[in-house]
């Protein structure tokens, strides 16, 4: 159903044929490709199993999401209504679009995307090709970044999916928050040295601080080492994407699009450092890169 073969494997055998196909997938959707359909893969194949018009789409809890609802936030921002990320979650900022442009449209305003809604978005979207409101919202956060890390509030994330990714990745994060609190920053770390809080609980603590920015550490464990940053087949993030590579070129990674909660769903710009070896040296070190970042762009802006 979702285009990917699977060879010759038998039905209800997990072959090479579908390892390979789970991994085609995961690669087309930047999920760690791996092979294994753990947590966050079966809730991405569930999400591709939609599209737009299959169902009616509305803000409930919990918070429907799919493929259908990405292309929904895809098509309102290209339009001008601003449904926030293309995260595929139809959380506030979806609704408030949708009911703007029902309003807009003249058509009852009851915050459900059905047929009529999205037989009207269709009709306006192949009229018009504009650039999305989240990437204006990125490229404008991005001219305005200040030349320091002077009293930005920083969000450091140190993973801590089990017992050992906690210790290493606590020792990078809390080092990166110690720097940038020296460089005149305003870090919040996402946890307790013997706390786990789950990723998406720690993307909403991110949210709720208001944060300016996300700084997560991570082990690689099945993924490839890198600094990822928000990627998905319908939207990126482009200041993501900015930050991700300077610190990537300081370390000697490659900036790598992804999709995880951290990514997903936090309004700040964000990416997560994953490394095989998290310690104090790389912590400081990723803090001097994003104080780097900020002042080659000023300088840049300047001249």
């Amino acid at each position: 159903m979702l285009g990917f073969p699977i060879g010759d494997d038998p039905e209800g055998e997990f072959g090479d044929g579908t390892h390979a196909a789970v991994e085609a997938f995961q690669r087309a959707r930047s999920l760690t490709p791996d092979g294994l359909v753990g947590r966050e893969t079966w809730r991405t194949m569930v999400d591709a199993g939609f599209r737009l018009g299959d169902r009616l789409l509305y803000n409930r809890f919990p918070m429907l999401h799919g493929d259908d609802v990405a292309t929904l936030q895809h098509d309102l921002n290209a339009l001008g209504f601003d449904a926030g990320i293309v995260d595929g979650i139809f959380g506030a900022d979806t609704l408030r679009a949708v009911l703007d442009f029902q309003q807009n449209r003249g058509m009852a305003e009851d915050g459900i995307a059905g047929p009529e809604v999205i037989e009207e978005l269709a009709l306006m979207t192949r009229a018009t090709q504009k650039m999305g409101r989240e990437v204006v919202r990125e490229r404008v956060w991005l001219r305005a970044l200040p030349p320091s890390v002077a009293g930005q509030r920083i969000f450091v994330d140190p993973f801590c999916r089990d017992d050992l990714e906690a210790g290493v990745a606590w020792e990078a994060g809390s080092a990166a928050a110690a720097a940038l609190r020296e460089m005149g920053a305003l870090p919040t770390l996402s946890r307790a040295i013997d706390t786990r809080p789950a990723e998406r609980s720690r993307a909403r603590q991110a949210n709720a601080a208001g944060a300016e920015m996300v700084v997560g550490f991570a082990l690689p464990r099945t993924d490839c080492p890198g600094v990822f940053y928000f990627a998905s087949p319908l939207s990126r993030s482009e200041s993501g994407e900015a930050l991700a590579a300077a610190i990537a070129a300081r370390l000697g990674l490659e900036a790598i699009g992804r999709v995880s909660p951290m990514l997903r769903e936090t309004r700040a710009t964000a990416v997560v450092v994953t490394v095989p070896t998290l310690d104090a040296t790389l912590g400081a070190a990723v803090a001097r890169g994003i104080q780097a970042w900020l002042r080659s762009r000023a300088e840049q802006d300047g001249g």
